[in-house]
């Protein structure tokens, strides 16, 4: 293994590596047992006190990182003349980004965008970028080939997902939408795709709420939008605010309005398929 050595108060960090046998020697130091330490996939964590010159330090054992879950393939870009970077959405771990070796010049078994399986993500330390071992089980936009309305909509929904969600952040629910979006694709079910971005929007923190009036409570004539409470508002309270509120019923220009706030929060930009889509 690595220890990383945090000496405080300063936080330099050195990195060492020692052999089996120096290690149960530090060991030896620490308050608890190493056997009682608790562990996970990123380290183990010992504390040890009054040591090397009285100074503490904070002594972390670096494991290797390993991710398995199934997972969508949402994104795929050359980074060499044989490899690529791959952008995966996983149900277990939200979106991980590494390398898939060999997937620019594959013939058998070639990873693509829109195929479902399995994946596992390795790496020697958790900020590595990571090297993919993906299984393919089914190519969900095959069935899109001849749909040129399919494959807009599905280009939209990864580039959300490759740019509005972080890493390693789960959003399994978001998971399971996502795949009965790519099913309901084949069948050009528009509102499929438009509940899907609600989803989206309600986990990145705008959950729209068409229920009541946001003004004065009322379930009646719920004709409007309001683009600051991402709530319903009545006909009777919208009426000062006309060239402010959004016009219902919800459509894809309307959460279009809602995905451009969040990219500006994120500084990032509009993913261009997205952009482009204009679908009532």
């Amino acid at each position: 293994g690595v220890f990383s050595i945090f000496r405080q108060p300063s936080n330099q960090i050195i990195s060492w590596s020692f052999f089996p046998n120096f290690l149960w020697a530090l060991c030896s130091g620490f308050d608890t047992p190493l056997s009682e330490k608790k562990s996970d996939n990123v380290a183990i964590i010992a504390y040890c006190k009054n040591t090397f010159n009285c100074f503490d330090f904070l002594f972390i054992l670096s494991r290797d990182m390993k991710l398995e879950s199934d997972g969508i393939l949402i994104e795929l870009k050359p980074f060499n003349e044989r490899d690529a970077i791959a952008r995966i959405f996983s149900r277990d771990c939200g979106i991980l980004i590494g390398l898939l070796r060999g997937a620019v010049v594959a013939k058998k078994n070639r990873p693509m965008v829109g195929q479902v399986g399995n994946v596992v993500w390795g790496a020697r330390l958790d900020s590595q970028l990571g090297v993919f071992h993906w299984e393919s089980e089914r190519n969900l936009a095959a069935g899109l080939i001849s749909n040129q309305t399919g494959l807009m909509l599905m280009n939209a929904a990864f580039g959300l997902l490759a740019t509005l969600l972080p890493e390693r952040e789960v959003y399994d629910a978001l998971y399971l939408k996502t795949l009965g979006l790519l099913q309901s694709l084949q069948q050009n079910l528009f509102s499929e795709y438009l509940n899907w971005e609600v989803s989206l929007l309600h986990d990145l923190g705008y959950a729209l709420d068409l229920s009541r009036c946001s003004g004065c409570g009322g379930t009646q004539n719920l004709g409007y939008l309001s683009p600051r409470t991402a709530r319903a508002v009545c006909d009777k309270c919208a009426m000062p605010y006309l060239d402010k509120v959004y016009k219902l019923p919800l459509n894809l220009n309307i959460t279009k309005r809602f995905l451009e706030s969040v990219c500006v929060q994120q500084g990032v930009p509009m993913p261009i398929m997205r952009d482009i889509l204009k679908i009532n």
